[in-house]
C-alpha cells in the first residue's frame, strides 16, 4: 500500500470534521519530519508505507507517547515497528479529526 493511496483518506477525514490540509501536514511532519515539498515527492513517487517510514527524515522522539486504541489495537502494544508507525499516524489523524488541539496532539 502506498502513502499516496492512504493520504486522500486522511485528508477527507480531517476536512469532513472542519480541520485543514495544513493541520494534517503539521501532524504528518511532527511524526515523520517530512516537510511539504518532501511529502509531495513521496506521494508523487508512490512509495509504499514501509519506504515512507524508513526514509522519514526524523521520527519524532515523542512518537512513543502516542498511545491508546485505534482500529481495535492498542498502539503501544503493537510489536511490528512498521505497523506501529502506521497506527501512530492513524491515531494522530484521528485525534485531529476529533477536534483535539495541535498542542495536545504533539505531546511535547
Amino acid at each position: 500500500m502506498t502513502f499516496a493511496s492512504v493520504y486522500p483518506h486522511y485528508l477527507a477525514k480531517v476536512e469532513k470534521k472542519g480541520r485543514s490540509r495544513e493541520e494534517l501536514h503539521a501532524v504528518i511532519e511532527w511524526l515523520t519530519g517530512y516537510g511539504q515539498c518532501e511529502l509531495q515527492k513521496q506521494m508523487e513517487a508512490r512509495v509504499d508505507l514501509e519506504k515512507f517510514f524508513a526514509d522519514a527524515p526524523k521520527i519524532n522522539v515523542n512518537a512513543e507517547k502516542v498511545t491508546g486504541m485505534i482500529c481495535g489495537y492498542r498502539v503501544e502494544e503493537i510489536a511490528d515497528p512498521l505497523m506501529k508507525r502506521i497506527r501512530q499516524l492513524d491515531k494522530l489523524v484521528d485525534e485531529l479529526a476529533k477536534g483535539k488541539a495541535l498542542e495536545k496532539i504533539f505531546r511535547e
